[in-house]
């Protein structure tokens, strides 16, 4: 829940960290290094254990150099060291004004957007977003979900062109779904918890049970449409099916409605900020979308979680 005694925001504001508060608290990449050098190695800001002297050292910080000494010995420790931000010839304070503002968005922000927010070069801005959807929004859920669990599967991939259509019927094929390859998105959702979101090789039932016992802790109730790839996962599961050919979406208790809500935010945010998503990258956009749907209701800043994993997800 939002700060109501915060200044920076209006009494009925939802927001959980504004554009105030981020300027206020990170002026200036001295600000930032800092918040990196107390999460990292010193909380109070001047005592970190020194590798070399094999104790705890006051350290400080040199002078125009993005670490900091041990006060007895002499040796460095570099806040950035083995981070995304690590040799980067981009502003440490620009770093974490891009990490806020993908998390102060519902829908994503493209590369593009952030280069004229950045003042950086497109293949700067495509870099930092590149590093922080694959490398900090991953591997998001911890431990099988459990419970209630709505399963899914869908297409990635537009529709084809009246081109693409000439083309193929010129070569004797069949217009349908398998004439322009697509990939298939499989998701899981915790009713009232998490999501999990994979791109998957193929919509066969063998693929689609595989990752249903990876995902989903055995004795669960899984809720899916009617589609036979979902047959046999009874055996290990409560098992309740929607008939979606007979146009039946909601019998009571038993729906697909929320992991199709999730695809549904997935999909126009694609459509609406980047238009269009490669098979190489899918996996990481997906990545993105689960890590912000999985903090919607924590009341913390989404901003506040990503920099700490940052500062301790170090290669």
């Amino acid at each position: 829940m939002a700060d109501r005694n915060n200044p920076t925001r209006g009494r009925a504001s939802e927001s959980t960290y504004s554009l105030m508060e981020f300027m206020a608290e990170y002026p200036d990449d001295a600000a930032c290094l800092d918040f990196l050098w107390r999460e990292r190695f010193a909380p109070d800001g001047h005592t970190a254990h020194c590798k070399k002297c094999d104790q705890p050292r006051r350290f400080y910080r040199v002078k125009d150099r993005p670490s900091y000494d041990c006060g007895h010995c002499g040796h460095h420790l570099n806040p950035l060291a083995g981070t995304i931000f690590h040799k980067s010839s981009t502003s440490l304070h620009l770093w974490f004004f891009a990490m806020y503002l993908m998390t102060s968005t519902r829908c994503g922000i493209s590369a593009k957007q952030l280069e004229r927010e950045l003042g950086v070069t497109y293949k700067t801005a495509w870099r930092m977003v590149n590093l922080i959807r694959n490398q900090l929004m991953s591997d998001d859920v911890e431990g099988p979900l459990s419970g209630s669990v709505e399963v899914d599967e869908t297409w990635h991939g537009g529709k084809m062109r009246h081109s693409d259509r000439r083309k193929a019927a010129e070569r004797g094929m069949k217009h349908g779904p398998h004439v322009k390859p697509r990939a298939t998105v499989m998701g899981f959702v915790e009713r009232g918890g998490r999501v999990v979101a994979m791109q998957v090789p193929s919509r066969y039932g063998y693929t689609l049970r595989s990752n249903v016992a990876k995902t989903v802790a055995k004795g669960s109730t899984i809720y899916t449409d009617d589609y036979s790839g979902y047959s046999g996962v009874e055996q290990a599961y409560t098992h309740h099916r929607i008939n979606h050919s007979l146009r039946v979406y909601v019998d009571g208790h038993v729906h697909t409605q929320t992991i199709e809500g999730f695809f549904s935010l997935f999909k126009n945010g694609v459509r609406g900020v980047y238009h269009s998503v490669s098979v190489k990258w899918l996996q990481g956009y997906l990545n993105e979308y689960t890590w912000r749907y999985n903090r919607r209701d924590s009341g913390r800043a989404m901003f506040i979680d990503l920099i700490e994993t940052a500062a301790s997800r170090a290669r």
